[in-house]
């Protein structure tokens, strides 16, 4: 969490364009990319452009980019490598190897995977150039309700609260047994138990802290009037998006 913030706080473009914009590029990528055809694999392959533009323009690392997400890929392949059972009719053969038969569900299987593995790069690449606080600003532009939008924006902050309550549980207990690898799983019931308790201590001071600073169930952000530019690059994408989509 904090190399991503160190990522939002950076005076880069792309950090500078206007959250709403980059919010919905996003949301209509994701929204376009789920709609091909699973048999649309040249089209897949097209969708590539957004991605590709936000981690060279923007200046990610991709590396960088696939670890942070590592929980999540294992399920994007797990879903597309069960497919090929469930569609076995021949669809193409290759030249060079006369045995092997290409199947709907191996293209199935390739197009499902790009098509999680690009809504996890778009959805990246927008938490990288975009704090949550502006995410948040941006979904109540959109007049997304009050409440969901303050739990999103809690919930974000109370996982760093409890990374640190979990990071000193551990160093304590390492302490106490400098000689055992990991925790002995005798004492995961005790631990969880007192991470739990101490992190909701923490999250009542923390809330109070809020009410004596004027929090009224509300969070203030400061509001941006659109540039020419934040007009400007919404639209183009959608229009990218659209016409390799039905277009091309």
């Amino acid at each position: 969490m904090n190399k991503l913030q160190n990522l939002q706080q950076r005076s880069h473009w792309m950090n500078r364009i206007h959250p709403l914009g980059k919010l919905l590029v996003c949301v209509t990528y994701i929204l376009f990319v789920a709609s091909f055809n699973k048999y649309d694999l040249s089209g897949m392959i097209m969708m590539a452009v957004f991605p590709a533009f936000g981690f060279i323009a923007g200046e990610l690392s991709l590396k960088d980019g696939l670890y942070r997400m590592r929980l999540i890929l294992p399920l994007v392949l797990f879903v597309g490598i069960f497919n090929p059972f469930f569609d076995r009719q021949v669809v193409a053969q290759i030249p060079l190897f006369p045995g092997f038969k290409v199947t709907g569900g191996m293209i199935s299987m390739v197009t499902l995977m790009l098509k999680g593995f690009y809504s996890i790069l778009s959805a990246y690449i927008l938490i990288a150039t975009t704090s949550i606080e502006q995410i948040c600003y941006a979904l109540r532009l959109l007049h997304i309700p009050k409440i969901i939008v303050i739990v999103i924006l809690l919930i974000y902050r109370y996982f760093g609260l409890m990374g640190n309550e979990a990071d000193r549980i551990t160093t304590a207990y390492m302490l106490r047994a400098p000689r055992q690898k990991g925790i002995n799983y005798k004492a995961w019931g005790t631990l969880v138990g007192q991470w739990l308790l101490r992190s909701m201590d923490r999250a009542g001071n923390v809330y109070e802290s809020m009410v004596l600073r004027g929090f009224k169930g509300d969070f203030n952000v400061q509001k941006r009037s659109p540039k020419a530019f934040d007009h400007i690059y919404p639209l183009v994408w959608i229009a990218a998006f659209i016409v390799i989509r039905f277009i091309v």
